[in-house]
């Protein structure tokens, strides 16, 4: 399958939630049962900075000037210092530029693991009077998702893949929070067009809080307010799935997961990018909801014989009834 008939596919609100050797799950003997999930999710989550995600000119008394394009910064840059003092929100990186009063300072960023510094002056805007650097940036970034499982400890894994930005490359996150969220609509997949879920977070139930985000997910632990009621416990044996009739849970109405009917087409267990699986949607109720996968079935648990074996992770963009799952050793590894 070519690369372009896939599609990364945790649905957002500012972004797209998009994504050795392999042993047994038996040997995390820890891990042997979880609570099933199949519940969607809005995620919240830090980018650790002040990301750059555009880059502008601005008009002084002078003329028209961009200091930070001028002096290299590129989008996607986090910047992480100016002036020797940490950046964490967008209002302390105006603050600082603000009181720098057209001051040359430096600006340390982080692009792609490397950290590098540029200096450069901020400039009045003349329609504002205020000091600016020619960015635009946020310090935080919104989806939703499936939350796969939860552990007897509290701890959930999610998503199934990692978070990518507009440019498709995978974000540097930092943490967050998670909130339950209601879906209350659908726009359907059609060949050549993934579709999405849209939801409501539920800023008064939280779920609980992001600490760790990779390749495999989004990672973190429940709250002490979120109950696990009603969840089925499943066994976590990947090693014993193989091709043929599964089912997934998952949510594209409302708040509580349901039952999906799919089948497991291929088992790639030792498949470095995480499509452990192909699958095909063949339920007749979600594809007449759906489509088949969409945007925010990210996360959705792969279940086969009662046993969870993976998550639901990306979808075929020529067919939305067919995706690709990540095998569950792989998540709970994480």
């Amino acid at each position: 399958m070519r690369k372009s008939s896939i599609f990364f596919i945790g649905a957002a609100l500012s972004i797209t939630f998009a994504f050795g050797s392999v042993g047994s799950v038996r040997a995390v003997a820890e891990e042997s049962t979880v609570y099933v999930g199949g519940m969607s999710a809005g995620f919240t989550l830090k980018t650790g900075g002040a990301q750059v995600i555009g880059l502008s000119e601005i008009t002084t008394e002078g003329g028209v000037c961009a200091p930070a394009q001028e002096a290299g910064l590129r989008v996607g840059d986090m910047i992480r210092k100016a002036g020797g003092i940490p950046v964490e929100t967008i209002a302390q990186l105006n603050e600082i530029v603000e009181k720098s009063k057209g001051k040359t300072m430096e600006y340390e960023v982080v692009r792609k693991g490397e950290i590098l510094r540029f200096r450069l002056q901020a400039v009045k805007e003349k329609l504002t009077n205020r000091y600016k650097i020619g960015v635009l940036v946020r310090e935080s970034v919104s989806g939703i998702g499936t939350v796969t499982y939860v552990d007897k400890k509290g701890r959930f894994g999610s998503l199934g893949h990692s978070v990518v930005g507009e440019n498709n490359q995978a974000m540097e996150i930092s943490n967050g929070v998670v909130f339950s969220c209601n879906i209350i609509g659908v726009s359907k997949g059609v060949r050549g067009k993934a579709g999405e879920l849209r939801g409501l977070f539920l800023n008064d139930k939280p779920l609980g809080n992001a600490d760790k985000l990779c390749d495999c997910g989004i990672f973190g632990k429940v709250s002490k307010e979120f109950s696990l009621k009603g969840l089925t416990i499943a066994v976590v044996d990947s090693d014993d799935a193989k091709p043929g009739s599964a089912y997934i849970y998952s949510t594209v109405n409302g708040v509580e997961p349901k039952r999906y009917e799919i089948e497991i087409v291929k088992v790639d267990r030792l498949n470095k990018e995480n499509k452990n699986y192909v699958i095909k949607i063949v339920d007749e109720e979600l594809i007449a909801e759906t489509g088949g996968i969409v945007q925010g079935m990210s996360g959705s648990p792969i279940l086969q014989e009662d046993k969870l074996v993976g998550a639901v992770t990306h979808v075929f963009i020529n067919d939305p009834t067919r995706g690709y799952g990540i095998d569950i050793e792989r998540m709970i590894r994480e």
